[in-house]
Parts: structure tokens; C-alpha cells; sequence
């Protein structure tokens, strides 16, 4: 199955492991020629923070996710890197519940295979705070590869 398109999804919490995340998504996309779908979900209240923090005019007209996503540091750092590869990328900003939301941006990008980042977590950890990244292996309609923060 030929991979053409990656989603890396990033997320608030991924600073730690940005680089990792970013590396290990060179390495798959780079053989590959496949364009990297860099994507960042917001839910509703962090859109709307992101929104006042970033100092957007809401009386200016629609704005965009896709744009308040490029301008999230995150997003910028990641898509400098994989500029620097030479890597083809798209910045894709979506609102929602940040798993299901991934899974949904998967979809609709029609991606290959899915990178995502985490850390490691007990089992109860999981079950009383939920795991983005598990939504994401359990629900994706393509494979996942998870990058695990603080690892070669």
C-alpha cells in the first residue's frame, strides 16, 4: 500500500516531543514523496482563546482554522522542519474533541497512515483521563505510528 499522505497531528501538548514527532514523519514521508497533512485541533474554547491570544479581528470577516492553526508556534516549527526536508506539507485546523477530531481529519484527508505523539500512561491514567492518542489507534481508518515522548 503506497503512502501519499501523512496527517501529523499536533497538539497543545506535544512541545516535549515535537522534534521526535517531526523527525520520525521525515523519515516516513521523505522515501515516501508523500505530503505531510500537519494538523492541529482546538477545542471550541481553546479556538476561541487562540483567536483573542493571536490578536485576530473577529469583526473582520470569517477566519479560518486552517489559519489560526498556521499561526500556533507548533504548527510553525513543525512546518519549518519539514520545509527543511523537503518535505511537501499542508497546515489543516479543525474544532472538536481532539481524538474524534483527528480520526475525522484522517478521513477527510484520505491520509495513509497517521503520526501521532503521546506519553507513557497507567492504564488508569487512561481510563479516568481518557487518551487522545488511543482514540486515535483504537477509531483512524488507516495505521497509526504513535511516537512516545522520550525516546530514541
Amino acid at each position: 500500500m503506497p503512502i501519499d499522505t501523512i496527517l501529523l497531528a499536533v497538539g497543545p501538548n506535544d512541545r516535549d516531543r515535537l522534534d521526535r514527532l517531526t523527525e520520525e514523519t521525515v523519515d516516513v514521508a521523505g522515501p515516501t514523496g508523500a505530503t505531510v497533512v500537519v494538523g492541529h485541533v482546538f477545542t471550541q474554547e481553546e479556538y476561541d482563546d487562540a483567536l483573542d491570544s493571536l490578536d485576530f479581528d473577529r469583526d473582520a470577516g470569517d477566519i479560518s482554522v486552517d489559519t489560526v492553526a498556521r499561526r500556533y508556534s507548533s504548527v510553525r516549527e513543525t512546518a519549518d522542519r519539514l520545509g527543511a526536508a523537503n518535505v511537501d506539507y499542508e497546515v489543516r485546523g479543525a474544532v472538536g474533541r481532539h481524538g474524534e477530531t483527528i480520526v475525522e481529519l484522517a478521513a477527510d484527508v484520505d491520509a495513509d497512515r497517521v503520526m501521532v505523539g503521546g506519553r507513557r500512561r497507567s492504564p488508569t491514567g487512561k481510563a479516568v483521563f481518557g487518551s487522545v492518542a488511543q482514540t486515535v489507534m483504537l477509531d483512524a481508518p488507516c495505521p497509526v505510528t504513535f511516537v512516545r515522548a522520550g525516546t530514541e
